[in-house]
């Protein structure tokens, strides 16, 4: 009977859940808020429709940290939009290009348009923090 509990408990260990912790620096003012975005794959970044887990928190000048728990150990990116104007979506202008600073995990922004995912990816395999300036 022993061995049935082990059996048991053995899911639970092959699939740990970390917490991502993400620090957001260089946040101009106070208004609105600060939107992430997790993405754990090529086909589904920056896609809304696709998005692996979100999170924002109100707008704080200077810096902010936001929380993703329950992530398993895999491979992922990030994209960070400060909604100044509050209403749930970035705003770009009539070429497409964003009015509200946008960040992403390791990437940067380029003259033609975001980084691809594998210039984002960070491989978690514990709870991790990064930080991300806007």
């Amino acid at each position: 009977m022993k061995g049935f509990y082990y059996l048991l408990l053995l899911p639970t260990f092959g699939f740990s859940q970390n917490t991502l912790s993400i620090q957001v620096n260089n946040v101009q003012s106070t208004n609105g808020k600060v939107n992430v975005a997790v993405y754990d794959s090529d086909e589904s970044f920056l896609s809304f429709d696709h998005v692996l887990k979100t999170d924002s928190v109100a707008a704080n000048e200077g810096s902010v940290v936001l929380s993703i728990p329950d992530l398993p150990a895999g491979e992922y990116a990030l994209a960070v939009f400060h909604d100044e104007n509050d209403n749930g979506k970035l705003d770009t202008n009539w070429l497409g290009i964003p009015k509200e600073k946008v960040a992403f995990s390791k990437g940067k922004m380029k003259t033609f348009g975001p980084p691809k995912f594998r210039e984002c990816t960070f491989t978690m395999s514990t709870d991790h923090e990064i930080h991300i300036d806007l």
